[in-house]
């Protein structure tokens, strides 16, 4: 037997695939104990250096203070960087060229420059020019946030683009055909659409938007969390622990951003269906909603039912 896109395995073939799986496992297994082990020999699993962790005093000073600037800083980059990597995205593929090669500059230019330079850059620009009205204690995280916005937005305007141009291009000729301008076939239309398609490789970049706060720790002295971690082990002596705990804090947060991502695709993805209609063989512009909004199939796209398409 056989399916779509792949053979289904035989016998053979289902007995070679647990083999393989028994010996993945027994390997990462063994992974795993070495480095347990390598840590205990190490004396890393001693309580002198957990202990810590169960007291207020690492979590108030350190961890939730770094905490909080890490979410103020990847939340405030977030808000920014996607309208803004919506408006170049969309920007690219305007049939002006005045429009078009001007965003194409801005998007290119700033996605091939390292986040970490964009970081400094603009650390030295506000210390240069604008020292007087923004404090050295806020210049990092100023700085962190123009880097995260300047590079984020530059390969979100790319995700756009390309979840833009994946549509058939009959939704275009749909919208057009009964009467849409450009802009309310992008807005009513395309984007709609694309933003289902767009959503999983949105959400992996505002992942890596939350890991790159980091990044003006190490380089900018931002007071973010994995720089508290750093006073906090210098305090107690207890770089390993330090750095597990804050790890398994980046997994949750990343976990709870890609779990609530995952809730609002199958929402997104099921109100779609639900609230579709299909165009009759006879159904004019003029039979459409008084709103002006197409009217879409069970799947998104338009039925005009025996016509063939628009």
């Amino acid at each position: 037997m056989s399916s779509v896109l792949y053979d289904i395995p035989g016998p053979r073939a289902k007995r070679r695939n647990l083999i393989f799986s028994v010996v993945f496992l027994a390997v990462l297994g063994l992974l795993a104990w070495w480095a347990i082990k390598l840590m205990g020999d190490h004396d890393q699993w001693a309580w002198a250096k957990w202990k810590p962790f169960t007291t207020g005093e690492a979590w108030t000073t350190y961890l939730l203070p770094g905490l909080a600037n890490t979410l103020k800083a990847a939340a405030l980059s977030m808000v920014i960087a996607l309208p803004l990597g919506a408006v170049l995205g969309i920007a690219r593929l305007s049939d002006h060229r005045w429009v078009r090669v001007p965003a194409a500059t801005v998007v290119e230019f700033f996605r091939a420059i390292p986040v970490l330079l964009l970081m400094v850059f603009a650390n030295q620009i506000y210390a240069d020019s604008f020292s007087s009205s923004i404090s050295t204690d806020d210049r990092p995280m100023y700085a962190v946030i123009t880097g995260l916005v300047l590079y984020n937005a530059s390969v979100l305007a790319e995700i756009v683009r390309a979840g833009i141009l994946s549509l058939p291009k009959g939704q275009t000729e749909a919208g057009k055909a009964i009467g849409l301008r450009k802009g309310q076939v992008m807005g009513s239309i395309l984007l709609p659409q694309a933003v289902t398609a767009m959503l999983p490789a949105i959400v992996s970049q505002l992942v890596v938007i939350v890991k790159d706060t980091a990044l003006g720790g190490a380089m900018l002295n931002f007071a973010e969390l994995l720089k508290e971690r750093s006073t906090l082990a210098s305090f107690y002596g207890n770089v390993i622990p330090s750095f597990i705990v804050v790890a398994l804090i980046f997994i949750v947060l990343n976990f709870i951003l890609t779990s609530f991502a995952s809730w609002l695709e199958k929402r997104l993805r099921r109100s779609k269906r639900s609230t579709g209609a299909v165009l009759g063989a006879g159904t004019t512009g003029e039979d459409l909603p008084a709103a002006g909004l197409p009217v879409a199939g069970a799947r998104g796209t338009f039925d005009t039912g025996a016509t063939g398409g628009v």
